[in-house]
Formats: C-alpha cells, sequence, structure tokens
C-alpha cells in the first residue's frame, strides 16, 4: 500500500476576540463595583446587617472577576502577536470566564456559611439606616449591567454584520463574548442579591422577621451558584475543546462526503475540530482514496465556503482499490 501524506496550513489572522468596547465598559464596571464593595462591607458591619454584608462581600469576588476579565482583554490584545500562542490569545479570555464562574461558586459557599451561622446565632439589625444603602447598591449594579449589556449589544451588532458575509447560522453560542459574558453574569448576580437584601431588610423592619436576612441570603447563595454553573460548563468546553458536536462538523464532513468529484473515491478516516476564536475554528482531517489527483490544496478549497474554518490540516492517504 502507498501512502502519501500532504498538509495545507492556513494561519491567516490572529484570533484574539478582542473588543476595546467590552474592555473599556468592564474596566468602568471594575471601578464602579470596588466602590460599591467598600459601602456595603462597612454598612453592613456597622449595622449588623447580615445580607448586606453577605452582599458587600460576594461584591468583592465581583469586582475581582470582573477586573479579572478586564486584564484579560488588555492581555490578548497585547500579546496577540506573541507567536508562541499557536492561536492566538482569545483563550486568555476564556480562562479569565471560568476563574470568574469558580470564584462565584466559592462566594456562594461562603454565603450560605455565613448565613447558617446567623440563623443560628441572630444579631440584632440596623434596618432603617442598611434599607438606604442597600437600595444604592442595587442602583449601581442596575448601572453596571447597563454599560455591559450595551457592549454586549455593539459585539453582536459586529457579529451580525459579519454573518451577512458567511451567512452560517449554527444555532449555538459560537458567537458570544464569554468573557464579557461572565462579568455580565457577576453584575446580574449583585443586581439579584441586592434585591434580596432589600427584601429581606423591609420584611425585618416592618414585619420583624429577622430570620428574613439569613435566610435572603442562603437563597441568594443558591441563585449565584446556579449561574455559576452554567458559565463554568459553557467556559469549560471551550478550554477543553469539546467542540464536536457543533453544526460546523457536520458541515465538514458534507463537503468530503457529497462533493460531486471525488465524493465516491475518497472518505474521511479521522477529524479532529477545536475553537480558535469567538468566530473561528480549526480542523485536521485525514483522508484516503484512490483518487491520484486529489491534493490538500483541492480540499481546502472545497472547505473555503465555510469561512469560520480559518485553520485546515489535510493529511491524505494514497490506497488505490
Amino acid at each position: 500500500m502507498h501512502t502519501e501524506n500532504l498538509s495545507a496550513w492556513t494561519h491567516e489572522h490572529v484570533f484574539t476576540g478582542q473588543d476595546t468596547n467590552a474592555e473599556k465598559s468592564t474596566r468602568i464596571v471594575a471601578a464602579i463595583t470596588a466602590t460599591m464593595m467598600v459601602v456595603e462591607i462597612v454598612a453592613g458591619w456597622l449595622f449588623n446587617s447580615m445580607a448586606l454584608l453577605a452582599d458587600g462581600w460576594h461584591m468583592s469576588s465581583h469586582t475581582l472577576a470582573i477586573g479579572l476579565s478586564a486584564l484579560a482583554y488588555t492581555q490578548a490584545r497585547r500579546q496577540a502577536a506573541d507567536g508562541r500562542y499557536a492561536f492566538g490569545t482569545w483563550k486568555i479570555e476564556i480562562l479569565a470566564g471560568y476563574t470568574s464562574a469558580v470564584l462565584l461558586m466559592v462566594i456562594a459557599a461562603i454565603m450560605v456559611w455565613s448565613s447558617i451561622g446567623n440563623l443560628l446565632s441572630p444579631k440584632p439589625i440596623h434596618f432603617v439606616q442598611a434599607i438606604p444603602i442597600a437600595l444604592v447598591g442595587l442602583t449601581v449594579n442596575i448601572v453596571c449591567a447597563l454599560i455591559l449589556g450595551k457592549a454586549h449589544h455593539l459585539g453582536q451588532e459586529h457579529d451580525h454584520g459579519h454573518e451577512h458575509a458567511h451567512p452560517h447560522d449554527h444555532g449555538d453560542n459560537a458567537h458570544h463574548d464569554l468573557n464579557l459574558k461572565s462579568a455580565y453574569i457577576h453584575v446580574a448576580v449583585d443586581a439579584a442579591t441586592s434585591v434580596l437584601a432589600v427584601l429581606a431588610l423591609t420584611g425585618g423592619l416592618y414585619l420583624g422577621w429577622v430570620w428574613l436576612d439569613p435566610v435572603m441570603g442562603i437563597v441568594g447563595a443558591g441563585v449565584v451558584s446556579l449561574w455559576a454553573w452554567g458559565l463554568i460548563r459553557e467556559t469549560g468546553k471551550v478550554l477543553l475543546d469539546r467542540e464536536m458536536d457543533r453544526p460546523v462538523v457536520a458541515e465538514i464532513r458534507e463537503v468530503v462526503e457529497k462533493h460531486p468529484e471525488w465524493s465516491k473515491t475518497t472518505r474521511m478516516s479521522d477529524l479532529h475540530v477545536w475553537r480558535v476564536g469567538k468566530e473561528n475554528y480549526s480542523c485536521v482531517l485525514c483522508l484516503v482514496t484512490d483518487d491520484k489527483g486529489l491534493t490538500p490544496q483541492a480540499v481546502k478549497a472545497a472547505l473555503a465556503v465555510h469561512e469560520e474554518i480559518s485553520h485546515v490540516t489535510v493529511e491524505i492517504n494514497l490506497c488505490p482499490h
């Protein structure tokens, strides 16, 4: 048996996933969140509000995580031309999103622990002073959510314009900025726990339900855990290259199996696809054929209709009969 191994490589783009608007927005939100974090922690300690203190402490993790998101954008941009990154620096942003999700899980556990302790050993709460602080925190979180929401909307408009150039709707989350999403989730979690803190403090003030404050802390921890787990799954799939269920994989197979010139003489013996950018995939495919005229360049040309396939390696094994 004669075997011929040929490869066709393309590396025409640097895949950073960089969005300068998203970077600026996360920096602004990180500064705002850090300021509010200090206010809530001090107020919760002074007024003995578990819900307010929990909101402030878990906001500290959000400050760290959102700052990490901004840093990831900066590093991805600064190191984009570094040749040591085989497929660009985009996964720096994904790693930041994953780390943010892990921080959310940790802070949820701390919230549960603190709330249970306050249920078992309740302390007097200064409701009148704590409620205005919680309302300010809620307002700040809404403003931050609007800032990040605008950045996300602008990013979607950019992706939508890109789709007009190659209209392949994959129906998945391939075009989502997971780093920006992680920052947005942190802000949304802050807003949700701020609402719970306001409800708990109001119930305690007017109904005398002191127990409501730590209970809302536990409920808030549950909300945080759910959102964090979803983000861990999304970013984890990218980091572990679990992409073989993407529609783009079926599109690659279709190019080979239904090509009018060489589909009857060629079969695909191996295929690996992984994401190297927000909208870009790399693939390695191995073909077995008895067509002596089939070249890697021909396969690459056939795959060119799918512009999201940005880096292609083709191995051809010539096996007569």
